[in-house]
């Protein structure tokens, strides 16, 4: 891990005890500890980030249970050697994706953001990667994310739009828009072009 991003594994590592901690504990004595752990944690992460530590705390202490990491699909879709990017209401475009929902497997995930994302239905057809977010993207998300690419192929529809996404379009790898990076950087995008083309392609993860 790069060593100027060791305070965000420490933080995170923090966060994951204490939460663990008060799930489990049932003395008052060590709730109180644990309560003031994943304060800390929260207050390095405001320090560092520059986020509000209102904020932080909104993101990164509203949940109980045994933390484990949170799950997003990115769809990769070809035609004519082009992929199929969506643009976001920021203006910045992304492979259709978003979080994973309960009760739908990973390959149902990701044809379900496309529909949404980009009006279109699609099969899933193989798994290209399953990355760590936070050895590969930029920002930073207070929550601990893998990310699955999904190759998928598209069966039909249109676009239009919706409260996520403005427009759609196809991409040569050599004339990539201004990406997303927290959803997808330019290397991913391009290790999905690369997967397309290999029908040997073993799954890349960390």
């Amino acid at each position: 891990m790069d060593e100027s991003l060791r305070w965000l594994k420490w933080a995170t590592e923090l966060q994951a005890l204490a939460q663990a901690g008060l799930w489990y504990s049932k003395d008052p004595y060590d709730i109180e500890r644990f309560e003031r752990i994943r304060e800390i944690a929260a207050e390095i992460m405001a320090h560092k980030t520059d986020v509000p530590i209102e904020k932080v705390r909104g993101l990164f202490c509203n949940e109980s249970g045994y933390q484990t990491p949170k799950i997003e699909t990115r769809a990769a879709i070809f035609n004519g050697g082009k992929i199929l990017l969506v643009r976001e209401n920021d203006g910045l475009w992304s492979l259709p994706g978003g979080w994973s929902d309960i009760g739908l497997s990973i390959g149902e995930n990701a044809v379900k953001e496309v529909r949404e994302e980009a009006g279109l239905e699609a099969r899933a057809e193989r798994i290209i990667a399953l990355l760590d977010h936070a050895r590969h993207n930029r920002p930073l998300n207070a929550h601990s994310i893998y990310k699955v690419f999904v190759l998928c192929e598209a069966l039909g529809g249109h676009f239009e739009a919706n409260i996520e996404t403005t427009e759609s379009g196809w991409f040569a790898e050599d004339a990539l828009p201004r990406l997303s990076e927290g959803k997808n950087s330019a290397e991913q995008v391009k290790m999905c072009f690369a997967a397309a083309r290999d029908a040997q392609w073993k799954v890349v993860f960390d």
